[in-house]
């Protein structure tokens, strides 16, 4: 498809609210290719700044917002579509987190999301293989995070194997090196339980194998820089040099030492739990050789705006994948999707659900509707949506998947609050007019034959929708007349009224 580049922004920008580190990169869109411009960075610490509860502390909170203060400045004026902002590990599990991202937006004037760790994963490796020679060969790529650690193999752009384990070096560091000291005792328990963490791993990574393996993420490239610094290695990470780093560090005994190997005052006390989870990544999964690359998830982001401009959407490509895999009907899917949308953009801008985002998950769930028959056809939109919510999917944020589990579920039978139970409550209104539109839809393609839908006109407001169809058109179809009166009843329970003229 031919890509309108006057409409391009021509500047992108990407955070990456990780649980050890905040980093913010901005770069110049030049014929679809990144330049980058600046680089941010700071230790923020979030995941260590989860309570006993797994509530994010205020003074946690607060180093997050002044550091997203501080980014905002260079936000200023870009529109939506050229900015994406995600949270990692720490966001995942604060219980609180929902609280801190409302905090977050009012801050950066730019909308949050939390995302899974396979899609983590996948944008990690999207980072980092656009900085590395397109060679051939399957490579295997580790991000060492704070909360969480990535594990990938694939193939020049594509992903073979994705993984996220709940290691990562602020967690470590908490249960193993907290008082600072490096004991062989310490070194070995910290070695051991993230060998634990990848046994459910290692026999099909072992399996699939790789050519090469990188290693991206700050904990990498300080190990590398040591190994360098300390002349063991030009900097390539090999697992004769990290037995011989293993040694080192024990011998040094303490964090505040680590300086002598050039590593940052800011990393001494990670250093050591990051060191470990590599090292029992080298031994399990039988890594002979490893080299830094500086891809990340935040160059990730990037390319992933950039693959939406260019209508190269990663998430057209899991919905059709979603389709295919669950045997939905794709026909139907459409014209219910055809009809749902001719209805949206009456409505769009009387109802205030006229952005991109509402557009696009009205699509999705139009074609996904139907997901939960592969399951049974007895409550298919409660198993449909169950689906949406907890499938990794390609693309997706948290929170979007969410959206698309609530229009799925919310598209028949009873339209009560329960629809929107998982839902953002800020979000449950322009759900509630979205959920209406594809309940309609589905209700006018109810007969299945896929005709164009009829030439209705809608009108709205808050509380009151009216529905104008040709002439005779519901006289010949009482089923759909039927459906139609049906659903008056149970919008109601909305405290939104249906109206047929």
């Amino acid at each position: 498809m031919a890509v309108d580049t006057a409409t391009e922004p021509d500047v992108i920008a990407a955070i990456d609210m990780g649980s050890n580190s905040f980093h913010m990169v901005v770069a110049r869109l030049v014929h679809g290719e990144i330049r980058t411009l600046e680089k941010m960075g700071e230790k923020v610490q979030l995941g260590a700044g989860l309570d006993a509860d797994n509530n994010l502390t205020e003074a946690a909170q607060q180093r997050a917002l002044d550091c997203l203060s501080r980014f905002a400045q260079r936000l200023s004026g870009m529109p939506a579509s050229a900015v994406q902002i995600v949270g990692t590990n720490a966001l995942r599990v604060a219980r609180n987190a929902a609280g801190f991202i409302q905090r977050a937006e009012q801050v950066l004037g730019f909308p949050v999301e939390i995302i899974a760790g396979r899609e983590e994963a996948r944008l990690i490796y999207l980072g980092v293989s656009h900085t590395l020679s397109d060679d051939a060969g399957r490579r295997l790529v580790i991000d060492i995070g704070g909360g969480s650690t990535e594990f990938i193999i694939g193939e020049r752009f594509e992903t073979r194997e994705l993984e996220s384990l709940h290691m990562g070096c602020v967690s470590f560091r908490n249960r193993h090196f907290a008082d600072g000291r490096i004991s062989r005792r310490q070194m070995d328990r910290a070695i051991t339980h993230a060998a634990q963490e990848l046994l459910h791993i290692r026999s099909q990574y072992r399996r699939l194998g790789w050519s090469s393996a990188v290693g991206s993420s700050g904990s990498i490239k300080a190990i590398a820089n040591a190994l360098a610094a300390l002349r063991i290695t030009d900097g390539t990470i090999t697992f004769k040099a990290m037995r011989e780093l293993r040694k080192r560090l024990v011998d040094m005994g303490r964090v505040e030492r680590l300086s002598e190997l050039g590593v940052r005052t800011e990393r001494h006390s990670v250093f050591p739990a990051g060191f470990a989870i590599l090292y029992a990544a080298f031994e399990s999964l039988g890594i002979e050789e490893m080299r830094f690359a500086e891809g990340a998830l935040r160059e990730g982001l990037l390319y992933d705006i950039v693959g939406r401009i260019q209508h190269e959407d990663v998430r057209e490509r899991t919905i059709q994948a979603l389709q295919e895999r669950y045997h939905v009907d794709q026909d139907h899917g459409r014209a219910v999707e055809e009809t749902a949308i001719a209805a949206w953009r009456q409505v769009a801008d009387s109802w205030q659900i006229n952005s991109d985002n509402d557009e696009d998950v009205l699509r999705w769930a139009c074609r996904l509707h139907e997901i939960g028959l592969t399951i049974s056809h007895s409550q298919y939109h409660k198993h449909g949506a169950y689906l949406l919510q907890y499938s990794d999917l390609p693309g997706f944020t948290q929170q979007f998947q969410r959206e698309l589990a609530t229009l799925v579920r919310g598209h028949r039978r009873k339209f009560s609050s329960a629809v929107f139970e998982n839902a953002d409550p800020d979000d449950h209104g322009r759900l509630r007019y979205l959920c209406v539109l594809i309940r309609l839809a589905v209700l006018i393609q109810h007969p299945r034959n896929q005709e164009p839908p009829p030439d209705f006109r809608l009108s709205a407001n808050a509380n009151s929708l009216t529905l104008t169809l040709p002439d005779n058109w519901l006289a010949d179809r009482p089923l759909t007349r039927a459906d139609l009166e049906n659903e008056r009843d149970y919008l109601t329970r909305q405290d939104l009224q249906l109206i047929l003229a």
